[in-house]
C-alpha cells in the first residue's frame, strides 16, 4: 500500500501550508551551450477531490448517505494495522523477545526489568527486558550495553534479555595488567559455578532424570573451571534415547537457556541426546577468525560447528512477529538483514505495510535462532520482534488473507450538524456513520486503486508508465527528473511567500536536479541529491558515467540504460501504475453503466466457479512469449494482486449465466490491460479501446501490449470490480480535547501494561497531572473504525466511500509544500 516515494513522517505540529504555484521544471542534463527543452509534466494538484478525478476515483455504491469528515493519520498510532493470516487470524504481538515459554517459569537470580525512556519513544510504550548483570566481588553493576549500530531506528529502545554474566575479580597473585603496561603470566581461574534455580533443576530432572542431571552438572562446573580447554577435552554427557520429539526440542531449549554459550546438544541415531561443550572461542563470545562477531555469538548460543537440529526445532524457517511504529517494512528488514550481515533478501514476509502508521505483521528469516534474533531487540527503534515459532516453509509475498484497520478520525464533522450542540452532534454522527457503516458492510464499495498507487511529486507515476509504454523513454526520464519551481526557491532562499513550508530533502533534491540540468555536472548533484530518491540517483549515475568500453562520456542520450539503471520493483511500479489508472476509469465506467447487476460479457474467474461450470477448461498460462522472453507478470505488491491471482484465467459470461442469478456483482472481475487477459465482451470491453486510445490513455491498444523491453511487456491481470470487508465494521463515536489524546491501545502498549501489572508496578502517567479544562463547547468528535479488508484492497479507498467526497482530510505534514 506504500508509495515508493512515500514522503518522511515527523511528528508535526500542524499542516504544512501549500503553495499555489507549483509547476514542475524537468531536468535532464544538457551543456551550457544548449538546454533541453523541457518535457510537459503534470503540476501538483493540492486538492484531493481532484486527485481522485484525475486518478479516475468518481463513483460511490452508496451515493444516497450523508458524509462525513475527519483527519486521517495526525499520529501514527491512528491508523493500526494488524496482519490476517490465511488461516484467518489476526496477527498479534503477545510477547516481545523470547517470551516466557522459551525463557521457563523461573528468573535467574540478578534479572529483571527496567524501564527506561528516550528521546522520540513509543507514546510511553517504551520495553526494556532483563539487561546484562556483571558481579565483581559479589557485587552487581550493569554491564556496558553495545553501541548503536549505523541505520539504528530511531525511536523507543526495546531493549532484549541477556544472560547473567559471572566475572570474578582479580586476586592477588593471578593474571593482571600491571601499571608499566606489561602483561603478567595468565594464570587459569576456576570461575564460581552459580547452581540454576530449583525450578530449573527440577526441568532438568523431569527431562534427563536425576543421574544424568548430575553428569550435566559436573561437565558445566568442568568447563566453567577450566575455560581455556579445547571442546573436545571435555567428556560429553550422552543421555538415554528419548522417544518424544516434543521432549527432545524441550531438552535442545532449556540447555541453551539454563547454560548459554557453554553447552550444545543434537540428537544420536538412536534418539540420546549428545550434550558437549562448546569451543572456547564460543563459550567466552571471543572473535574467531576473519568477520568474527563477538556480539552475534553472545547473541546466538546455539552456534555449533555441525549442522543445527532444525527438525527438532520444527523446521529451517524462523517465523516472528514484527512490530513498527512510523516505519516502512523494508526499512526494519533492512537494518535486520545488515546486523545479520545477509541484507533484506534473507527475509520474506507477505507484504509491505504502511510507513505512517503503527503495524503488526509476520515475518520469515531462514537458518537463524530465536536467541539470535531476539539479540536485536536491544538496537531495535520504534520497532520490536518476537512471537518466534519455527517452521519448514518460508512465506511468499500475498500470504495473507487481509488486513485489520483500525483507525481514529479526528476532528470529525457531519453533514447538517451546523448549530447543534455536543450531545446532538454526538447523536447525529451515531447515525450517520451508523448507515455508512450498515450499507458499507452489506454493499461494498468500488475496489478502486488508491491515490498512493500514483505517488506525491510533480509527475505522478502513472504518467512515467505511460511514456515508457508510448516509447518516450526520454520523456519519462524527464519526468522523473522534473522539480517544483517552488521547491527551488525555498532552497535558494528567494520564495515568495515564506509560509511554504518544505523539507531540507526536498530542497536538497531540488537544488541538485537543478545543477544537473543546468550544469550537467553528476558528481556536484550526487553530492547535494539525498540518497533515497534512489531512481534520480541511479539515473544522474547512469547518464554521467563513463563507458567502459569506449572511456566516452556517450551516455548521455542513453535513455533506456538510465531506466535500467533504476531498481526493477520500482521500475515495474510506473508501468503498474498505468494499468491502474486505467482500471480505475473503466470501473467507474462499469458501475455508472450497469450499477451492481451481471450482465452478458462479464468476466469471472475461472477456478471460483467450477462447481457452477461443466465445460469450461480451464488454459494454463504459458511462462515464455513467442519471441522466447519471458513474460513479467504482475505479482505481489508490483501489481497489488494477491499472490494466487497472478496466474488466474477469467472467461466472459453467457446471456444465460448472467441471468441464471449463479453469479452476483462481487463475482465480476475487470482486466488490467495487457496482452494475455480476456476483456469483456460487452460495451465495456470496447470502452477500454476508447479509453486507451484517447488523449489520456495515451493512445495506445489494449490489444497489442507487448513491447520489445520485456519488462514493459504486460501481460496483464485481473481484480475484483467490488470489494466489501470480510465482516461487519465496528464503530464509536468519541469526544476528546487534546489532540494527543490515544483512544485505541497499541500491541507494545498493552505488553507493557500486564507486566507492571504483573510485577505490581505502576505504569508512568506522562502528562495526566492537572490540566486546565477547556470549555465543552471546545470539545472535538472522533471516530474510530475497525474493519478487516482483503488482501490487495486500499483502506483509504475504503474510507472515502464510508465518509463521501472530501470526508478524507490526509494529515499534512509541515515540510511538504515543495511536491
Amino acid at each position: 500500500m506504500s508509495s515508493p516515494s512515500d514522503p518522511d513522517d515527523a511528528r508535526p505540529s500542524k499542516r504544512a501550508r501549500l503553495a499555489s504555484d507549483t509547476s514542475p521544471t524537468t531536468t535532464t542534463a544538457t551543456t551550457a551551450e544548449e538546454e533541453a527543452p523541457q518535457a510537459p509534466a503534470t503540476a501538483p494538484i493540492d486538492n484531493d477531490l481532484e486527485k481522485e478525478i484525475r486518478a479516475g476515483i468518481v463513483e460511490y455504491v452508496s451515493p444516497g448517505n450523508l458524509g462525513f469528515t475527519g483527519v486521517l493519520k495526525q499520529r501514527y498510532t491512528d491508523f493500526m494495522v494488524n496482519e490476517i493470516g490465511l488461516d484467518g487470524r489476526v496477527v498479534r504481538l503477545e510477547s516481545v523477545g523470547l517470551g516466557k515459554r522459551d525463557r521457563g517459569k523461573g528468573e535467574r537470580k540478578g534479572e529483571g526489568e527496567k524501564g527506561r525512556k528516550g528521546e522520540g519513544e513509543m507514546d510511553g510504550a517504551a520495553i526494556v527486558g532483563e539487561q546484562d548483570i556483571v558481579k565483581i566481588d559479589g557485587e552487581q553493576a550493569p554491564a556496558k550495553q553495545e553501541q548503536e549500530g549505523d541505520g539504528a531506528i530511531e525511536g523507543a529502545a526495546i531493549v532484549a534479555e541477556h544472560d547473567v554474566k559471572t566475572e570474578a575479580a582479580p586476586q592477588d597473585g593471578e593474571a593482571t595488567k600491571e601499571t608499566n603496561g606489561h602483561e603478567q603470566p595468565k594464570v587459569e581461574v576456576e570461575e564460581s559455578f552459580e547452581q540454576p534455580s530449583e525450578e530449573d533443576l527440577a526441568t532438568l530432572h523431569s527431562i534427563f532424570g536425576e543421574s544424568t542431571t548430575t553428569q550435566i552438572l559436573s561437565l558445566v562446573r568442568s568447563i566453567r573451571k577450566h575455560g581455556n580447554k579445547k571442546a573436545r577435552e571435555f567428556k560429553p554427557v550422552i543421555t538415554p534415547p528419548i522417544a518424544d520429539k516434543e521432549t527432545r526440542t524441550q531438552a535442545h531449549r532449556s540447555l541453551r537457556r539454563i547454560f548459554p554459550n557453554m553447552l550444545e546438544s543434537s540428537m544420536e541415531a538412536n534418539q540420546s541426546i549428545r550434550i558437549k561443550a562448546v569451543p572456547p572461542q564460543e563459550r567466552k563470545g571471543k572473535k574467531k577468525g576473519k568477520g568474527g562477531n563477538r556480539q552475534d555469538r553472545d547473541q546466538d548460543p546455539d552456534r555449533r560447528r555441525g549442522q543445527l537440529p532444525w527438525d527438532e526445532l520444527g523446521g529451517e524457517y524462523l517465523h516472528f512477529t514484527l512490530y513498527k511504529e512510523n516505519k516502512d517494512t523494508m526499512e526494519v528488514v533492512g537494518f535486520l538483514g545488515s546486523k545479520l550481515g545477509s541484507g533484506a533478501k534473507a527475509f520474506s514476509f507477505a507484504g509491505t505495510k504502511d510507513r505512517r502508521a503503527c503495524t503488526i505483521q509476520r515475518v520469515c528469516v531462514k537458518r537463524q535462532t530465536a536467541e539470535r534474533m531476539n539479540g536485536f531487540n536491544q538496537v531495535l527503534f520504534n520497532a520490536a520482534i518476537g512471537d518466534f515459532s519455527y517452521h519448514d516453509h518460508d512465506l511468499g509475498l500475498g500470504d495473507l488473507k487481509g488486513n485489520e484497520f483500525t483507525i481514529t478520525l479526528r476532528d470529525c464533522h457531519f453533514q447538517g450538524e451546523e448549530g447543534l450542540d455536543l450531545a446532538h452532534r454526538v447523536q447525529l454522527g451515531n447515525d450517520i456513520v451508523a448507515k455508512a457503516v450498515k450499507d458499507f458492510s452489506e454493499r461494498g464499495y468500488i475496489n478502486y486503486y488508491g491515490l498512493q498507487r500514483f505517488g506525491t511529486f510533480s509527475a505522478s507515476t502513472d504518467t512515467v508508465g505511460l511514456k515508457m509504454l508510448q516509447g518516450d523513454l526520454k520523456g519519462a526520464v524527464e519526468d522523473l527528473l522534473a522539480y517544483s519551481d517552488v521547491t527551488l526557491a525555498a532552497a535558494n532562499g528567494t520564495a515568495e511567500d515564506s509560509r511554504v513550508l518544505v523539507s531540507q530533502d526536498d530542497r536538497n533534491r531540488a537544488k541538485a536536479l537543478h545543477i544537473w540540468k543546468t550544469t550537467g555536472k553528476g558528481s556536484a548533484a550526487l553530492d547535494i541529491l539525498p540518497r533515497k530518491f534512489s531512481a534520480e540517483r541511479n539515473i544522474i549515475q547512469h547518464l554521467s558515467s563513463r563507458n567502459s568500453k569506449t572511456g566516452m562520456h556517450d551516455r548521455r542520450t542513453d535513455w533506456r540504460g538510465a531506466l535500467m539503471s533504476i531498481p526493477r520493483n520500482l521500475r515495474l511500479m510506473y508501468v503498474h501504475a498505468y494499468q491502474s489508472l486505467v482500471w480505475n476509469v473503466v470501473a467507474g465506467k462499469r458501475w455508472a453503466t450497469n450499477g451492481d447487476k451481471v450482465i452478458e460479457g462479464d468476466l469471472v474467474l475461472v477456478h471460483e466457479h467450477k462447481d457452477k461450470e461443466e465445460s469450461i477448461q480451464e488454459v494454463k498460462k504459458e511462462d515464455i512469449d513467442q519471441d522466447g522472453e519471458i513474460v513479467i507478470n504482475p505479482s505481489g505488491a508490483d501489481s497489488a494482486l494477491a499472490h494466487e491471482d497472478a496466474f488466474e484465467r477469467a472467461r466472459p459470461l453467457t446471456k444465460d449465466e448472467a441471468e441464471s442469478g449463479k453469479y452476483n456483482v462481487f463475482d465480476v472481475v475487470l482486466p488490467q490491460p495487457g496482452f494475455d487477459v480476456e476483456y469483456p465482451k460487452n460495451s465495456i470491453g470496447k470502452f477500454y479501446e476508447e479509453f486507451m486510445a484517447s488523449e489520456k490513455g495515451g493512445g495506445l491498444d489494449p490489444h497489442k501490449m507487448r513491447r520489445p523491453w520485456k519488462d514493459i511487456s504486460l501481460s496483464g491481470g485481473y481484480r475484483k470490480f467490488l470489494a466489501k470487508p470480510l465482516k461487519p465494521l465496528e464503530f464509536e463515536v468519541k469526544e476528546y480535547m487534546r489532540d494527543e489524546e490515544q483512544f485505541v491501545e497499541t500491541d507494545l502498549q498493552r505488553i507493557r501494561r500486564e507486566k507492571c501489572s504483573a510485577h505490581g508496578e505502576k505504569e508512568d502517567q506522562a502528562g495526566t497531572g492537572d490540566v486546565e479544562m477547556p470549555d465543552e463547547s471546545e470539545k472535538k468528535l472522533a471516530v474510530v473504525l475497525k474493519l478487516e479488508l482483503g488482501s490487495s484492497q486500499y483502506a483509504t479507498v475504503a474510507l472515502r466511500e464510508l465518509m463521501k467526497a472530501g470526508g478524507v482530510k490526509p494529515f499534512k505534514p509541515e515540510f511538504m509544500g515543495g511536491r
